[in-house]
């Protein structure tokens, strides 16, 4: 089975979101779907499909958490700089193509937030990332085309 690398903190976000879903969002939806089959033929109801519908994605989310907890393994992040990029770390990189500096954190996959500056140590670049030092330059391969980075500090 294959471990899935996440901060404790993501971890209990997980487990709260799924006790959510179980606590909450399925018994509502439950309940939904119980009214929608009282009002008569359910060939034709709107809301009994879409009722069906939310459940579906809820009992897929469930099932998808449930996976995910199972596979978890916490890594705890070392505070402070390092001498080469681990999990957990922060990483400025000098990207070539843009002239711009661009700063990422390397993290799980269930906590990755490009847009936030967390990207997934299994993405192209979080691999090519880790195990590299500080003055190390690295080419990614993207949809986009290779871009070239040079790794400026690590924290």
């Amino acid at each position: 089975m294959e471990r899935v690398p996440i901060t404790k903190e993501s971890l209990e976000r997980l487990k709260e979101e799924l006790k959510h879903l179980e606590g909450v969002e399925r018994p509502q939806n439950i309940r939904a779907i119980e009214e929608a089959r009282a009002h008569g033929d359910i060939s034709e109801n709107a809301e009994y499909h879409a009722a069906k519908e939310k459940q579906s994605f809820i009992d897929g989310k469930i099932n998808e958490l449930k996976s995910v907890i199972g596979k978890a393994e916490v890594i705890e992040v070392e505070e402070g700089p390092a001498d080469n990029v681990v999990f957990g770390k922060t990483v400025l990189l000098y990207n070539f193509k843009t002239d711009e500096e661009v700063k990422y954190q390397l993290l799980g996959p269930y906590e990755s937030e490009p847009e936030n500056g967390r990207i997934s140590v299994n993405s192209p670049l979080g691999q090519a990332l880790i195990g590299k030092e500080v003055g190390d330059e690295i080419k990614v391969k993207t949809p986009g085309g290779v871009l070239e980075f040079e790794i400026l500090e690590i924290n």
